[in-house]
């Protein structure tokens, strides 16, 4: 699957999973996105299951602070906009926060959620906290993986302690 990453440069360049997955040629960085691109958007009403697989041929990582993520995600992006299930962060700065991923987590969550474990997991291993985050949250990306509907994730939270 391809990855792009939309960069708004927002926080600390040393610490920007974004930039790394570019430096390595895991993302290509863009400035458009397209129709048939998947957006990772936390504040999209829809969430992404499996069976979004065939409506897309990218995903998009969107790459901004937390702080200003209100405002980053308010501009007007083409694409098909889509949520992440929730998950723990396995990154050091929002370890076991929920929902509070870093770019490089939620590229990898969208690859396992859309069946595509070897690339999630090709990305996590050039990051020291990759394993952390895909330990954490194995079991929930092998729930996610069979969701049929959204009413479903509810009683996969409860059943896991996060409801």
């Amino acid at each position: 699957m391809k990855l792009q990453v939309l960069m708004f440069y927002q926080d600390d360049p040393k610490k920007c999973t974004a930039a790394k997955m570019v430096k390595f040629g895991l993302a290509q960085s863009i400035k458009k996105i397209g129709t048939k691109g998947l957006v990772l958007d936390p504040f999209s009403k829809n969430t992404l299951m499996s069976k979004d697989k065939s409506l897309i041929n990218s995903i998009v990582g969107i790459d901004c602070s937390w702080n200003l993520a209100d405002q980053a995600f308010s501009k007007k992006f083409n694409g098909i906009k889509r949520k992440l299930p929730p998950l723990l962060a396995g990154n050091p700065v929002n370890y076991a926060k929920l929902n509070k991923l870093t770019t490089v987590e939620a590229l990898a969550a969208s690859l396992f959620i859309l069946g595509q474990k070897e690339q999630g997991l090709e990305l996590l291993e050039k990051f020291k906290w990759g394993h952390t985050f895909y330990e954490l949250n194995q079991n929930l990306f092998d729930e996610y993986l069979k969701l049929e509907n959204e009413e479903q994730i509810e009683l996969i939270l409860k059943d896991y302690g996060l409801l």
